[in-house]
């Protein structure tokens, strides 16, 4: 599917198994819409790696009987650890209900949490719609190679000129 890029700002490819590694984020007025996108997605769903903060991932596998790794609470350092995880290639891609109209005592973790997505360049949904795009997509199993730029080269660039 990556049949042209522009490769002056592509540094190198990382590749995406065949079984994607799947991070679902809900923030509290969320939680009930993710917990239903799950229950309707479930056989896609089972079939990869997932990933969650605390609370959501304790629902999602007692309501589903899905086996989810689980780090911690959002505002205690969970969207700082699937930060951490997407910067370390261990997550793939991002399923994040965020409530727009709430604020978050974490706000500045949510942010953190959604520019290092775009960073590593993962696939993120933050809606239902865009979720439901993302998990039926024919490119969820196969392998994919997703490009990476380089931003620490490209800031030494800029300092240089």
């Amino acid at each position: 599917m990556n049949k042209k890029f522009d490769p002056s700002i592509v540094d190198h490819t990382l590749t995406m198994g065949k079984k994607k590694k799947i991070a679902l984020v809900a923030h509290d007025y969320r939680k009930e819409n993710l917990l239903d996108w799950a229950e309707y997605n479930k056989d896609i769903l089972g079939k990869h790696h997932l990933f969650d903060t605390g609370t959501t991932g304790g629902l999602i596998a007692d309501k589903l009987g899905l086996k989810i790794h689980t780090y911690m609470s959002g505002p205690l350092g969970g969207d700082l650890q699937i930060g951490a995880a997407i910067a370390e290639n261990k997550i793939d891609m991002l399923i994040f209900f965020w409530d727009p109209l709430q604020a978050q005592p974490h706000d500045v973790d949510v942010k953190a949490l959604l520019r290092i997505a775009v960073v590593y360049n993962i696939p993120v949904a933050c809606d239902r719609s865009s979720a439901d795009f993302m998990i039926t997509s024919s490119l969820l199993d196969e392998s994919y190679k997703r490009f990476q730029v380089d931003y620490g080269k490209r800031l030494k660039e800029l300092s240089n000129k």
